[in-house]
């Protein structure tokens, strides 16, 4: 069924055969047919043939140099010009829509809320050209199929068929609410009665930065798995633990003094990089995002340690 409740009618004859009979009775001439539709004529002729068997019925024949239209041609000919010119304009509709209005960016919901989203007050959202539409998505989305123009994804880079732009490389460290790691208590001592927040993602980078930590690896009291980085950050901004994360994506929350890094070992894992089909290449849209970006990264907030 299609959206307005009206059965969808199946085509009972090839597509191609439509289309290649369309031009040709436009032109009344298979050359100008084959030149128009960029093929041979004989590739012309075989799909009118083609078209001919599934009807039952001639559509045109040959009358010296030209063709002539039967009856039945001519009353097929000009539905099909409709037909195809309303394919044409809703195209090319959408295609000045996408390449004219908003520019529709998708990505993860930790990067939208703790890097890009403190960020905002510097986009300049009144400079043609630069307006957008946010999404964001725990997934990464098809981009082939139109569900965004770009994507800022997490990764190393490598995704088939696609252009990635490195923003940053990122690294993971050790974070908490400032206030309950005062200087006192021993870091190691008060970790050892605190719950960490780790996100189901951090889980391998989590290993690897406690297994290179300076010391020995940290104990903790208890660990609650989360279905997101961004909700691990929050719970360690609200002070219910500590949490392992890019410490890149909490730059804002840091320089707040929503966080802290509470030790200076850190890991590298990856990084964040905007995403774009190949026709997006020369778009200046998407230009213009990736300079906004590439300049936000350059200017970063001061991280620091709290004192050990």
């Amino acid at each position: 069924m299609t959206t307005n409740g009206m059965k969808m009618m199946r085509l009972p004859v090839p597509l191609n055969a439509l289309r290649a009979f369309e031009v040709a009775a436009r032109h009344l001439s298979i050359k100008d047919a084959a030149q128009e539709l960029s093929v041979t004529p004989s590739a012309v002729s075989h799909q009118l043939r083609i078209l001919e068997a599934s009807l039952g019925f001639d559509l045109m024949r040959r009358t010296g140099a030209g063709l002539e239209l039967t009856e039945a041609g001519r009353a097929l000919a000009p539905e099909l010009t409709e037909g195809f010119s309303r394919i044409a304009q809703a195209v090319g509709t959408l295609r000045r829509e996408r390449a004219e209005g908003p520019l529709r960016v998708s990505m993860l919901p930790t990067f939208a809320n703790h890097w890009l989203s403190p960020r905002l007050a510097n986009y300049p959202f009144e400079r043609t050209g630069c307006e957008l539409v946010l999404s964001t998505s725990q997934f990464a989305v098809d981009l082939a199929a139109g569900a965004a123009d770009a994507a800022i994804r997490h990764g190393k880079g490598h995704w088939a068929d696609l252009h990635a732009d490195l923003l940053f490389a990122e690294t993971v460290g050790l974070l908490g609410h400032p206030a309950r790691f005062a200087e006192g208590e021993a870091l190691r001592a008060r970790l050892a009665r605190t719950n960490l927040f780790l996100s189901q993602h951090r889980r391998r980078n989590f290993a690897a930065w406690n297994e290179t930590l300076p010391g020995g690896p940290i104990e903790v009291a208890g660990t609650t798995i989360v279905d997101s980085a961004g909700l691990a950050l929050r719970a360690a901004i609200d002070g219910a633990g500590v949490t392992l994360a890019g410490i890149e994506i909490a730059e804002a929350d840091i320089a707040a003094g929503r966080l802290a890094l509470l030790m200076p070992h850190r890991v590298t894992c990856g990084g964040y990089y905007l995403v774009y089909a190949d026709g997006m290449k020369r778009d200046r849209r998407l230009r213009s995002l990736r300079e906004w970006l590439l300049a936000e990264r350059a200017a970063p907030q001061s991280v620091a340690s709290p004192s050990q």
